[in-house]
């Protein structure tokens, strides 16, 4: 329920779980030693509350745990396998024009790569795809000589443009209309 919502915490942990030393013979960490993961994955209420939340609220919490970040897999997966992907949603929107969407496996991985980098996660990929697409789609429907559209990972990571296969539109218009 309140996912995401503590940014910062981790200090608080680290500052319980770590050694404090002092002198010369103490040892001495970097803030970057311990992984965010393995901090998260240690909190207790005590920490929400030194955090700032008020003791009523996080007793009414019943379960304090930690997520993981999503890897390039995860969000690979993401954009593919549900039944409202967003490769799928993309592809319906290129169908409406009678372009077939194709993305090739690196580009996918392209995506992935570029929410990590951002630290986006899954929130963020819809607006990687809709800026690699976003002038494709806008001039899609006033061209008749598309039949495919094909994704590769130069365009997700060096923002080239969408590789433009020729051919004859699946979806024929009726009589006395042209696209726009």
């Amino acid at each position: 329920i309140c996912g995401g919502a503590f940014d910062g915490i981790e200090g608080i942990i680290q500052k319980r779980t770590g050694k404090q030393g002092m002198g010369f013979g103490s040892e001495v960490k970097g803030k970057e030693d311990e992984q965010t993961d393995r901090l998260l994955a240690k909190i207790e209420p005590h920490d929400l509350m030194k955090f700032g939340l008020i003791p009523e609220f996080v007793g009414r919490i019943p379960i304090i745990t930690h997520v993981d970040d999503l890897d390039e897999a995860d969000l690979v997966r993401i954009l593919t396998e549900p039944r409202n992907a967003l490769c799928r949603q993309y592809s319906k929107l290129m169908e409406m024009d009678g372009v077939d969407l194709e993305f090739e496996p690196d580009a996918l991985k392209a995506i992935a790569a570029k929410a990590i980098a951002r630290k986006s996660g899954a929130r963020g990929l819809r607006a990687i795809i809709e800026d690699a697409l976003m002038g494709t789609m806008f001039d899609l429907p006033s061209r008749s000589d598309v039949a495919k559209v094909v994704v590769t990972p130069e365009v997700i990571s060096e923002g080239k443009e969408p590789t433009l296969v020729p051919g004859e539109p699946k979806r024929k218009l009726p009589a006395g209309k042209t696209r726009r």
